[in-house]
This record gives structure tokens, C-alpha cells and sequence, in this order.
């Protein structure tokens, strides 16, 4: 007679905050809390250490960043984890790394801008023209970001979107995600924040309405309110707090990578007999 499994073990998930900056991942715990995975999973949340960069704002950082986490997975057995979740709001090369290089296969691994683009996605309505957009930090993200999205939605980085596309663009505010958390007057971060949600806002027309906003960038984790303050002043509070979606990517990332774990495991297992 064979042992039949009943009960799935508990789920552990990481998140990892490919840069070195532990404030950053700091800022990560109050969302990380704040979603309902259930009593069984755990998330643990680590910080790369140096010389990964502390705030990630071009393709070098990128590349450094990837080599140094990369190092640290493969020598610590990241098959102890059921699932990965890269927190960094880019096209991050660790994605792929882990998904198709952990000897534990298919490692579930994802990232908050992957789980974004189909959090907004699944949040607007084609039918009724809605659009949605990502507000980032610098400039060098408007084309990074917008050719991610072009791949996720079309398998062509380098598809152009027009003017029905559901992709409003990417609207930056010139900060650096450091800043979000040290360095930068808070009231600074406030007005560059709603400067660029009012310009991706004003993207849209009548009959085709931006009604959800991602917010682009680790460090922006906790400033919804920033966003629906912005959308508020420009639009009203009804559309600000019962029209307007805001996507948070490491919430969006920590549910997709949880399903993803669970639909995993519905797949046949050999018994034990």
C-alpha cells in the first residue's frame, strides 16, 4: 500500500532585494505583512550584500546586482525555498536565473514588475478602454520598463504601442530609489511623485480613462496614498479612491509567486511506495 501525500508542507518564500541596501528592504516588511498569504507560508526577505549597488538605476547596476545575488543563491541552496520573488522593478536578469538554473525544477520565481504588468492587466477593462501606466524613477526606466512591457504583452521588446494601446507608458520622477528612504527631503519625494502620477493621469481622454497606476519601484512599497493624493487633486476623490487601481508590486508579486507555488504542486507526484 502506498503513502498518499494529503497535506502539502508549508510554503517558504523568499524575497530578495537584489541591492544592498537593507533600508530598502525595511521599507518592504510593512507590505509583506500587510498581504494574507495564510498561516502556512512564510516569507523570509533578504538583502544582497555588497559590492551589489545600493539603489539599482541603470544596466550596469543591473549586471552587478545579478552577479553578486547569484553568488550568494548558489551558495546557500536556494531549492530550500518553494518559490523566489526578485524585488526590483526592472526586466532583472535573476528572474530567468532561478527559474531555469536552480537545480530544483521549475524553481517558481517571478518578479514585482512581471507580477505587475499582469496585476494591471487583470485590473482594467479592454472593453470599456481603460489604460494603465507605471510611475519610476529615472529616466533611464521610460525605455527599459516600456520595452519589458512590449515583451511581456507581445513577445517584441520593441513593439510600438498606440494610442489604443491599454499601455499608457511610464511617466518618472528623476529620484533614485535610495531616495525614497534616506537622503531626499520627504516633501521632495511627495511633489516628484504627483508631478509624474498627474502626467501619466493626463494621458488619458474621456472615452479612454487611465484607471490604474503601478507604482515602479521597490522602494516606492507604502506610497499608495501618494499616488491617490495626486489622482485627487487632479480628478476628485471619487475617481481617486473608488476608480483608480494602484498596483503595489511586491504585494502583486508575493500573491502571483504564491499561486504559482500552489499550482505547482497540483501537478501528478509519484508515490512512495
Amino acid at each position: 500500500m502506498s503513502i498518499q501525500l494529503v497535506r502539502p508542507k508549508p510554503t517558504r518564500i523568499l524575497v530578495l532585494n537584489p541591492n544592498s541596501s537593507q533600508s530598502m528592504t525595511d521599507g518592504l516588511l510593512p507590505v509583506i505583512n500587510s498581504v494574507d498569504l495564510g498561516p502556512t507560508v512564510e516569507v523570509h526577505a533578504f538583502t544582497a550584500p555588497e559590492p551589489s549597488p545600493a539603489s539599482i538605476n541603470n544596466d550596469e547596476d543591473l549586471g552587478l546586482s545579478t552577479s553578486v545575488a547569484w553568488d550568494y543563491l548558489r551558495l546557500n541552496k536556494p531549492e530550500q525555498w518553494d518559490g523566489i520573488l526578485v524585488a526590483c522593478f526592472s526586466v532583472h536578469p535573476l528572474v530567468r536565473n532561478i527559474a531555469t538554473c536552480v537545480p530544483r525544477m521549475p524553481m517558481p520565481a517571478t518578479g514585482i514588475f512581471e507580477a505587475s504588468v499582469l496585476a494591471a492587466m487583470s485590473l482594467t477593462d479592454r472593453n470599456r478602454k481603460e489604460r494603465w501606466g507605471i510611475v519610476t524613477t529615472g529616466k533611464f526606466w521610460e525605455e527599459h520598463l516600456s520595452q519589458g512591457v512590449a515583451m511581456e504583452l507581445t513577445g517584441d521588446s520593441s513593439a510600438p504601442f498606440g494610442p489604443h494601446s491599454p499601455f499608457a507608458g511610464v511617466e518618472s520622477t528623476g529620484l533614485n530609489a535610495s531616495d525614497f528612504h534616506h537622503g531626499v527631503d520627504p516633501a521632495v519625494v511627495t511633489k516628484k511623485i504627483k508631478e509624474a502620477t498627474k502626467r501619466l493621469l493626463a494621458k488619458g481622454t474621456e472615452r479612454s480613462r487611465v484607471t490604474c497606476i503601478v507604482m515602479g519601484c521597490a522602494g516606492m512599497a507604502g506610497l499608495e496614498e501618494t499616488i491617490r493624493s495626486a489622482a485627487s487633486e487632479g480628478y476628485g476623490e471619487k475617481f481617486a479612491n473608488e476608480e483608480l487601481h494602484v498596483v503595489d508590486g511586491v504585494r502583486a508579486g508575493l500573491m502571483q509567486i504564491d499561486q504559482m507555488i500552489k499550482n505547482g504542486r497540483l501537478r501528478p507526484r509519484q508515490s512512495i511506495v
